[in-house]
């Protein structure tokens, strides 16, 4: 990613989203839909920067939800096609969802059949998720299809089971994948669910299509849905992939606050790794720090510690070519998808601003936290 000197004026901390960098995602997306004779939509569990939304509707169809809050923000800020998923609803969440989506998929048979005659009623069209057994996913944490996982049907469970009132299935198996795990992936549906599909009239095929990522083959896998429309022409073909909207959009800006010496050197910084950018520790991975190398590559070498009590909000080590003085900025690269919707108020540690430079080159603050947002969130 390019340092883009705005950067240098703006507070710390604070998440920045750039809005040419999505757009140009938000293009790559809209010529694989056309392309391909799909639609795609805003996974919201992955980006949910509402402020940016006239810009995504202007390309996306539609955006889905994972329950009741997320598809009234969808409803009110997308407006159209609203898909919901969850594991697993209350009665009160299907009085909500009736009146907020126009897709509903569920997780077993349990629930549909519990739910089906106010959903009938309601005329949202409903889906059933599946288990492919397909497993794509690098990270344990984030595989839906390693052994027992809970979400998704088995195709041995299906047998014999009347589904007059399912219009289509869902299906979300991947993570930051590429377009032949997608390819195997409609292998392994075709494969164990192949019977069915003649008669349904959507396929979902959910979220871990990481699209704009570089190297991606794009025309694979243009090529591999065309394909897989001929064989089935009834089915209407959704993808809901989340990373990639917002892929390498933006960073979190961060400062040193002090600098200690403990087996060497640790810049502790004004954001926390558990709080502000959880993934580095869930999944773990290694963010691109801009101007950093790897440890020892360049003349001094720190390693990153997050300013909450938790002993083990630490970063990897990084190298630099200066020594970092308190007061310099960190900027941790690509940190607007997934990042931003799972902060806490963790500590009460001061949580990052949100600003968007626009496209015509304009920074405005979209959100800033203050004591009362700790305070209302606890009780």
């Amino acid at each position: 990613m390019t340092y883009n000197t705005l950067y240098d004026d703006l507070p710390s901390p604070c998440y920045v989203c750039e809005e040419e960098k999505l757009e140009a995602n938000l293009k790559l997306l809209d010529y694989v839909q056309k392309q391909a004779g799909v639609d795609i939509i805003l996974a919201l569990k992955a980006f949910s920067t509402w402020s940016t939304f006239p810009l995504v509707k202007q390309y996306l169809k539609g955006a889905t939800s994972s329950g009741v809050w997320e598809a009234k923000l969808a409803r009110e800020e997308i407006g159209s096609d609203v898909h919901v998923y969850s594991p697993a609803y209350k009665q009160q969440d299907i009085d909500e969802l009736v009146d907020l989506v126009d897709h509903i998929s569920f997780n077993s048979l349990r629930q549909w059949q519990r739910y089906q005659a106010q959903i009938k009623k309601a005329g949202v069209s409903a889906g059933l998720r599946i288990n492919p057994e397909n497993q794509e996913a690098d990270t344990p944490l984030y595989d839906p299809c390693a052994p027992g996982s809970r979400l998704g049907i088995l195709a041995e469970d299906l047998e014999n089971i009347d589904l007059s009132g399912i219009d289509g299935f869902h299906c979300h198996n991947l993570c930051e994948c590429d377009s032949y795990a997608a390819e195997r992936t409609l292998l392994a549906i075709e494969n164990k669910f192949g019977k069915y599909l003649p008669t349904l009239k959507w396929l979902n095929l959910g979220g871990g299509h990481l699209i704009t990522r570089e190297g991606y083959d794009v025309e694979h896998l243009i090529h591999t849905l065309k394909a897989f429309k001929a064989r089935y022409p009834n089915l209407h073909i959704i993808l809901e992939p989340g990373s990639a909207v917002a892929w390498q959009t933006g960073v979190l800006v961060s400062e040193v606050v002090d600098i200690v010496e403990n087996q060497g050197n640790i810049a502790i910084l004004d954001i926390s790794a558990t709080a502000h950018m959880p993934d580095v520790l869930e999944m773990p991975y290694r963010p691109t720090v801009t101007g950093a190398g790897l440890p020892q590559e360049k003349s001094y070498t720190y390693r990153f510690g997050g300013n909450s009590c938790l002993a083990g909000d630490m970063l990897e080590a990084y190298s630099f070519d200066k020594p970092l003085n308190i007061g310099d900025k960190v900027i941790f690269e690509d940190m607007i998808h997934y990042t931003m919707v799972k902060t806490t108020f963790f500590n009460g540690v001061q949580h990052p601003a949100i600003y968007v430079i626009k496209k015509n080159g304009n920074v405005e603050i979209v959100r800033e936290f203050a004591y009362k947002d700790f305070k209302d969130k606890l009780s």
